[in-house]
């Protein structure tokens, strides 16, 4: 017996003696491969057909052991088409992954505001936090989405185009609940408010949602999991702030909190290399952050909560 493992061994160690470099990677990628793959499944209704999968399988094996050849065949010709009936059953899930795989390309992109001058953007974070503070105080309902890596043109398209530098007044108007524009989200690129009204998606799993969660919250989660935008919802009932951002909403904001999460996600961020953001999607690998960013990153999720309690009865 002894023998067998002293074998085992052998041959381990012959293996890793005659790795390469290329072989590291090889590995690596095929792990994040399979933890996508595994986040995929645990995470749609993927998880409950690949159960029946498997179910069939067992039921294929246990009629072929005791001999039932009707069922054999059925199952033997049902698993034959298996992998087109999976792509079949699968093609929201894997649209979906496809879809954001092509937004991201890996992370090689910058986002949006790579490019523009930080000045700018620090002056529409400065804006978008004062109106969003004000709104809150007369608990005047807001949508505001800030475009990122993922291009937003289905949705700037079904709004109007304004093309304007953002000001409290501006965002004042756009959100009184007497103006043509209030129905709808606004939408931010480059720093300026390039359309308003605009409707947004609906969340992929909309029964699983809160149902005390207004179409405005609902919307905010829908366009947080078909983009990378952060979405900042003010409740019109309760006047609070929440942020949506892939696919999560948080609440209980305030100005420091919102001002300190957009400055990380929108400026911060432009300071990462390529290298760095691919490697930040690698689970398995941890990257340091700086003491200043790991500052705003507490201060902007403190206090905040994952289900809010606000209702909506606007979209």
């Amino acid at each position: 017996m002894d023998w067998k493992w002293r074998d085992l061994l052998d041959m381990v160690f012959s293996v890793i003696k005659t790795a390469e470099p290329v072989d590291i990677l090889d590995i690596l990628v095929l792990s994040y491969v399979v933890y996508v793959v595994m986040k995929l499944v645990r995470e749609t209704r993927a998880g409950q057909l690949l159960k029946g999968i498997l179910l069939l399988l067992i039921v294929y094996i246990v009629s072929m052991w005791i001999n039932m050849k009707a069922i054999s065949y059925l199952l033997s010709e049902t698993l034959n088409i298996g992998m087109i009936a999976v792509i079949i059953l699968f093609q929201p899930e894997l649209r979906r992954t496809l879809e954001k795989a092509g937004y991201t390309k890996l992370g090689l992109r910058f986002a949006s505001g790579y490019g523009t001058d930080d000045g700018v953007w620090r002056n529409a974070i400065d804006v978008i936090c004062d109106s969003c503070v004000e709104l809150s105080a007369t608990s005047t309902g807001a949508l505001i989405v800030i475009e990122r890596q993922t291009r937003l043109g289905e949705q700037i398209d079904n709004g109007t185009i304004l093309d304007a530098i953002p000001s409290k007044e501006l965002f004042g108007n756009i959100f009184y609940n007497k103006t043509p524009l209030h129905d709808g989200a606004v939408i931010i690129r480059d720093g300026k408010i390039l359309a308003a009204a605009c409707f947004l998606p609906k969340p992929q799993k909309e029964e699983l949602i809160n149902k005390r969660l207004g179409s405005r919250h609902r919307a905010a989660i829908g366009m947080s999991e078909n983009s990378d935008a952060i979405v900042i919802v003010v409740s019109e009932e309760t006047g609070a702030i929440s942020v949506a951002e892939n696919g999560v909403l948080k609440s209980g904001f305030t100005r420091e909190n919102l001002h300190h999460l957009l400055t990380d996600r929108l400026i911060t961020v432009n300071t990462e290399t390529p290298i760095v953001k691919v490697a930040k999607k690698i689970p398995f690998i941890k990257l340091g952050r700086t003491r200043k960013e790991k500052d705003n990153v507490k201060d902007s999720e403190q206090s905040a909560e994952t289900t809010p309690e606000e209702t909506e009865d606007q979209p």
